[in-house]
C-alpha cells in the first residue's frame, strides 16, 4: 500500500524529501498568507533544532548562576555576622580595660 503521509505520520522526517507546501486549492489567490518554500522551512528547522539541543545548557548556565550568586550573597552575610561578632567581643575588651584602669587610679 503506498500512500501518501499526512502532516501527523508523515513519510519521512528528512526534510530534503518532504513535498514542498502549496496552497491550498480552495484558498483565494493573493490571499494573505504567504507562500512557504521548503528552504524556509529547513532553515527554520535546523534552528529549531540547535535552541532546542541548547536549552539544557542555557538552564544549566542560568542554574549556576543563581548558585554563585547566593553562595556570594551567603559569603558575604557570614562575614557580616563574624565582623559583629568581633566588634562586640572588641567592645567588651575595651570596657574592662577601661573599667581595670579606674580601678587602678583610684587606688
Amino acid at each position: 500500500m503506498n500512500t501518501a503521509g499526512t502532516i501527523d505520520r508523515p513519510l519521512t522526517h528528512d526534510p530534503q524529501k518532504q513535498a514542498p507546501m502549496k496552497p491550498s486549492a480552495n484558498e483565494p489567490t493573493g490571499s494573505a498568507t504567504p507562500d512557504v518554500t521548503t528552504t524556509g522551512a529547513n532553515d527554520s528547522r535546523q534552528n529549531r533544532t540547535r535552541e532546542m539541543q541548547l536549552i539544557p545548557e542555557a538552564l544549566a548556565r542560568a542554574h549556576m548562576h543563581d548558585r554563585l550568586r547566593e553562595a556570594r550573597q551567603e559569603r558575604q552575610a557570614m562575614n557580616l555576622v563574624a565582623a559583629r561578632r568581633m566588634q562586640r567581643r572588641a567592645e567588651r575588651a575595651s570596657r574592662r580595660a577601661r573599667r581595670a584602669l579606674a580601678i587602678a587610679v583610684m587606688q
